[in-house]
């Protein structure tokens, strides 16, 4: 008998992506019913006139409640909250996405760093060219510190980095150098059952990025579990068999 799942997979992951389109179906659906609305719209009083060339549709935009990513959107957020209380005067956030930085310019000084410069005229803001694996700081140099699910691509050559199976273990490293006796550090990796999703991203243990991190002081685990809900100060040993988790760990280095 036919196993069904490594024929979703090889759907799911390797034919979908590269396929003229993924939603077929549900798109010959959207464009009658965006016909259908452009007609009435046309008809209304007061409408407005138009040329085919500005036409823009937008057809899978009806939904009953607003998408999100649960794991980028709660882990920018509870960041956001520790780094605002902290009353940091300058934080250095290393390749988060940059919606978060651009809101930290907001309530201190942010030194952005990422292999690819943020060109982008904000004030309270500079970017640096850098490398997770090599940061341009001196050891014990930085008070304030982010790296929000970045680490677990990094030697995958999904971003064009080179090849290395201990590339999560290097970044941790790294930032535990350059982070400061008494610093605050905030990051974030996928949790649960460790693997490798070659190439998108690996999976640790909170167990590992707890070794991973093994010279500095764990203040707070929190967590988006598997089901996308957000879980404040939780044990990190309850994520060890989880699917596809995000453990939010803040650290500091002991005075």
């Amino acid at each position: 008998m036919i196993k069904l799942y490594p024929l979703r997979h090889f759907y799911n992951r390797w034919l979908q992506p590269v396929l003229p389109t993924k939603l077929w179906k549900p798109a010959v659906w959207a464009y009658i019913r965006y016909l259908r609305d452009w007609a009435q719209y046309s008809r209304m009083a007061g409408s407005e006139t138009w040329r085919f060339a500005d036409t823009y549709p937008c057809l899978f935009d009806r939904m009953a409640t607003t998408p999100f990513d649960a794991h980028y959107f709660y882990q920018n957020v509870w960041a956001f909250k520790a780094i605002k209380r902290s009353e940091t005067p300058y934080h250095v956030d290393v390749g988060s996405q940059v919606s978060f930085v651009g809101l930290l310019t907001a309530i201190t000084h942010v030194i952005f760093v990422d292999i690819r410069p943020l060109v982008v005229n904000v004030s309270n803001f500079d970017s640096v060219a850098g490398d997770i694996l090599n940061l341009p700081f001196d050891s014990g140099s930085v008070r304030s510190l982010s790296c929000l699910n970045v680490a677990e691509h990094i030697g995958l050559g999904r971003y064009g980095d080179r090849l290395d199976p201990a590339g999560t273990k290097k970044a941790a490293r790294e930032l535990g150098r350059v982070l400061a006796r008494g610093g605050d550090l905030y990051f974030a990796v996928p949790v649960g059952r460790p693997r490798v999703c070659f190439n998108a991203h690996r999976i640790h243990s909170p167990q590992q990025i707890l070794e991973y991190f093994h010279g500095l002081d764990l203040v707070e685990f929190s967590a988006v579990g598997d089901d996308g809900a957000f879980i404040h100060e939780v044990e990190p040993t309850g994520f060890e068999n989880a699917t596809y988790s995000c453990g939010l760990f803040h650290f500091r280095k002991d005075l």
